[in-house]
């Protein structure tokens, strides 16, 4: 049985995005390997500085998992916080890792140049993953492909630290399903908070319609075929088997499609395949009393498991002097 670890940051309300780009991975990969999934609300504090929203984003980000079909029977389910010892091998491995390898990180210029401001936690940003992922023994690291050059950096700086103090860490493998494509926003782009172009999960009704029915679209005449490489159609195409997404090509292909009658499609699609999860998710809401007890547990198992890393890494280091 392999070891899965993944996070995602608590940065605003779940979108469709983020489920079939990651979520839903997660949620299968429980059935049949030993699944590490928490909330990485340290890595959150490079871009989000008020405390409020912080708090609520992740506990709202908590919940959320749990509504979409997260087991805490299954699963070591945590806030990263809540485990402190990352921090302090953040630090380890910051001692062996080359400046070089840091600036190379293309996400911190990515970030900088849309406007986020260029701390040094920002630029450290691949050091804390890194600790995420080796304090917990990870096997397999499902990541998107914006993240595949930080699962790089990650392996390595284990690879660095073995060479130097003898085997302590697990060297990850990423998984990166490279089926999967893209998944668009409203507009075209990556699907995104950060871009206004989402489409999410738990809002209100009304709002999730309102923004379906906002999807850019092109000026094809009706009486022509539609072009398939647009977000209308790869959106639509989340939701539906071979079978379903043959039709849809069929459906572009021929002439008379109206655009406005696939949007009012895709809008009560989307609302029949979230609603189980919505009721679920209103539930959770009203007892956070047993949301704040399923984190408290993780927690636990998780901070046992980093503590064995932990003090391996102490000790070949020469940090345990005292026996």
């Amino acid at each position: 049985m392999k070891r899965v670890l993944s996070g995602i940051q608590p940065s605003g309300q779940l979108h469709i995005g983020n489920y079939f780009g990651m979520m839903s991975r997660m949620i299968q990969y429980q059935e049949e390997n030993e699944l590490f999934c928490f909330i990485v609300d340290y890595h959150a504090l490079t871009t989000i500085n008020d405390r409020k929203k912080l708090e609520s984003n992740t506990l709202n980000a908590a919940i959320d998992f749990l509504a979409l079909g997260l087991d805490p029977q299954k699963v070591i389910f945590w806030i990263q916080s809540d485990v402190p010892q990352v921090t302090e091998l953040t630090w380890l491995l910051s001692t062996v890792t080359n400046m070089g390898l840091l600036e190379r990180a293309t996400s911190y210029k990515d970030k900088t140049i849309r406007g986020i401001a260029a701390n040094a936690g920002l630029f450290n940003y691949p050091i804390l993953m890194a600790a995420d992922i080796l304090c917990f023994g990870g096997d397999i690291v499902p990541v998107g492909k914006d993240q595949k050059q930080h699962l790089e950096i990650t392996r390595d700086i284990a690879q660095r630290f073995n060479n130097i103090y003898g085997d302590v860490f697990v060297i990850p493998e990423a998984d990166i399903n490279k089926s999967s494509q893209l998944i668009p926003g409203i507009d075209g782009q990556k699907m995104s908070k950060s871009y206004g172009n989402d489409i999410p999960i738990f809002d209100d009704e009304k709002k999730i319609q309102k923004r379906i029915m906002s999807i850019t679209t092109d000026s094809t005449p009706i009486d022509e075929p539609k072009d398939k490489n647009t977000p209308l159609f790869q959106l639509y195409s989340l939701f539906l088997d071979e079978k379903g997404k043959q039709e849809l090509r069929d459906r572009f292909d021929e002439p008379g499609l109206k655009y406005g009658e696939v949007k009012k499609e895709l809008a009560e699609t989307v609302l029949e395949y979230f609603h189980p999860y919505r009721d679920k998710r209103e539930e959770l809401s009203k007892n956070l009393d047993y949301v704040k007890q399923v984190l408290k547990e993780g927690a636990a198992k998780a901070a046992a498991e980093a503590d064995t890393y932990l003090n391996e890494a102490r000790r070949a280091m020469g940090l345990n002097y005292s026996g």
